[in-house]
């Protein structure tokens, strides 16, 4: 088992490794961004799709295409992109889910004009019939340009690149069940696991995901720490992680947007290939960056924590994120509601002293232990 670890945590920490990797194979890549992009699209017609990892670098040249307070994780994209991080890819596809994604989207043609952009917008109003005809319209650019690149579309291609990431999709809940009952897999080897999907393809990570719950299903569970479920866009900061091991916290479930949100809704597999995959979008829900005036995300919280046994829940707030902000305030009642301990602690790509965070955290577990 720790041999699987160790690769899911090789593809984690050296995603330029991963993707000089491809290169030299022949492949072709196409970056995209952290969640949401159609990536079976870009599987079918002869790609890679990775992942453009944001990272710990120092903010400047981006900060010539965006303002300070935009999300420090896009802006980290940029930075990176400027710096040559990124050489060699064909193309990135940008969804304009929020705010900082579309100001990147706007620039990264001026930025990083290297880098072929491809853009792509979704419908807030996205269930109804015209929203998925809307979305499959955005799907039918991409493809356009990924044609200008050399790749081939066919609805026969998008059928079996569906089909991969459905069962890669698969993989991804189990494991996120079988997780929530062995307390000895890490924080930082969770974060692994999840993160690791973004700079591997999705054949390969499948692989490796399946035999490790096969390890873990044999294995028996160590003895429970705190168990938690743990919220938020992006929770992979190493600093974090250490944090949270430290403090015995057990993540029994997650609803972060770079890990488990993705993988809850397949894609149709039938023959219009193409229209399903727009309907999956259309039936994604949970999300803070997905409109739903009801906001079910805050009752699926409070019901995976108690269906998890879960002794509280923490919200990891990536600053200056508008749509988890408003998000926050509906979560904290519902969990009050609940008695449901829950707390809060606001990251940073730049953070480098992680001292608030642990006072936060130790007061929260303090709290759990009650």
């Amino acid at each position: 088992m720790n041999e699987i670890l160790n690769k899911l945590h090789e593809a984690a920490a050296s995603p330029r490794a991963q993707m000089d990797g491809y290169l030299a194979q022949g492949k072709k890549i196409v970056l995209c961004a952290p969640v949401y992009t159609p990536e079976e699209i870009i599987h079918s017609m002869g790609f890679v799709p990775m992942g453009a990892w944001g990272g710990d670098v120092a903010l400047n040249r981006a900060k010539e295409y965006c303002p300070a307070f935009l999300c420090a994780i896009v802006q980290s994209m940029l930075e990176l992109g400027i710096n040559g991080a990124y050489d060699g890819t064909s193309a990135i596809v940008i969804p304009s889910l929020c705010d900082t994604l579309k100001t990147v989207g706007e620039n990264w043609k001026y930025a990083v004009p290297s880098i072929p952009f491809i853009p792509m917008t979704y419908p807030q109003n996205r269930k109804p019939a015209y929203g998925v005809a809307y979305t499959k319209a955005g799907y039918e650019r991409v493809i356009r340009d990924l044609e200008k690149l050399g790749g081939t579309f066919s609805e026969e291609k998008l059928l079996g690149s569906i089909k991969v990431y459905n069962r890669h999709n698969a993989a991804m809940r189990k494991v996120d069940e079988v997780l929530a009952k062995h307390p000895e897999i890490t924080a930082a080897q969770r974060s692994d696991i999840f993160k690791s999907a973004f700079f591997m393809t999705k054949e390969e990570h499948t692989e490796l995901v399946e035999a490790l719950i096969e390890k873990l299903e044999v294995q028996t569970p160590a003895a429970e720490k705190l168990p938690i479920v743990i919220s938020g866009i992006l929770t992979d900061a190493p600093a974090l992680n250490a944090i949270l091991d430290e403090m015995d916290m057990h993540i029994v479930a997650d609803d972060v947007a770079a890990q488990s949100r993705q993988y809850r809704t397949d894609a149709p597999e039938r023959a219009d290939a193409l229209n399903a995959l727009a309907e999956k979008f259309a039936n994604m829900d949970n999300c803070s960056v997905l409109y739903n005036q009801d906001k079910p995300r805050v009752k699926w919280i409070v019901d995976t924590a108690k269906a998890r046994n879960a002794k509280g829940v923490l919200v990891v707030l990536t600053k200056f994120c508008d749509p988890e902000e408003f998000d926050y305030v509906m979560i904290k009642k519902a969990c009050e509601s609940a008695d449901l301990p829950l707390t809060l602690v606001e990251v940073d790509r730049q953070m480098v002293r992680f001292e608030q965070v642990r006072t936060n955290l130790e007061t929260f577990r303090d709290l759990l232990k009650m």
